[in-house]
């Protein structure tokens, strides 16, 4: 199963991002501020890995508004590793499924691959199997892939904090 979704031009400036990390957990979230409704499913989208992992896409009337890693998969560590530079901007709405509209949360089991630069301030998530996809700005620090068939197809964080030291 896959995890559709719809791409409409984008009618105002992307919102920021707010990441916060749990230091008991190693979760780290980040949240969209001011995020409109744009009409669409509210619930969770949740994307369990092949190897344990889980990454949530906090969806409200349609709109990702926030983004959980909830468990990690294994990070590999690039020496340098930079976003795509042809970004879209759009408004990326996730429908409510016209079969289930009552549906507030949605499973998809997948392979996930994280990468990150070394200093962990960059952070890319595959979704499944490696393809073609355009890239469409979300947050400001958030951007998602999107495959030839408007699925979720990856995930970038971009200008993370580091991780709290205890």
């Amino acid at each position: 199963m896959n995890v559709a979704v719809q791409l409409e031009p984008a009618a105002e400036a992307a919102p920021a991002v707010a990441y916060r990390w749990d230091t008991d957990t190693d979760i780290l979230t980040a949240r969209l501020e001011g995020v409109g409704a744009a009409g669409g499913m509210s619930g969770s989208v949740e994307l369990e890995g092949t190897d344990g992992s889980w990454l949530i896409l906090e969806v409200a009337a349609g709109r990702i508004n926030g983004v959980e890693v909830a468990v990690w998969p294994d990070v590999h560590k690039r020496p340098a590793l930079a976003p795509p530079t042809s970004i879209e901007d759009a408004l990326v709405r996730i429908p409510a499924r016209a079969s289930q509209p009552g549906i507030a949360s949605l499973e998809v089991d997948t392979s996930l691959m994280a990468e990150a630069d070394n200093d962990e301030r960059v952070i890319h998530f595959r979704v499944g199997a490696r393809r073609d996809v355009r890239t469409v700005r979300v947050g400001r620090d958030l951007l998602l892939e999107v495959d030839s068939q408007s699925r979720v197809a990856g995930l970038w964080l971009l200008n993370v904090p580091p991780f709290p030291k205890s």
